[in-house]
């Protein structure tokens, strides 16, 4: 069974990307492109918001 968590091993920050990579079997870093794309074209920018959340909401791997 499958588990959202944060990674351990890809992680840059908080493991949050990485964590999500390793959830949908997919590179890291295309994640990471992704989200900061999202953030950019976002209206106001709430990526390091939704980042500080998913920190808090996703549990660590250990």
């Amino acid at each position: 069974m499958k588990r959202l968590v944060r990674s351990q091993s890809h992680r840059m920050i908080a493991g949050v990307c990485g964590g999500i990579a390793e959830y949908f079997n997919m590179d890291p870093t295309i994640i990471r492109i992704i989200y900061v794309i999202g953030s950019i074209l976002s209206v106001a920018f709430p990526g390091i918001l939704v980042y500080l959340i998913l920190i808090f909401i996703i549990p660590s791997e250990y």
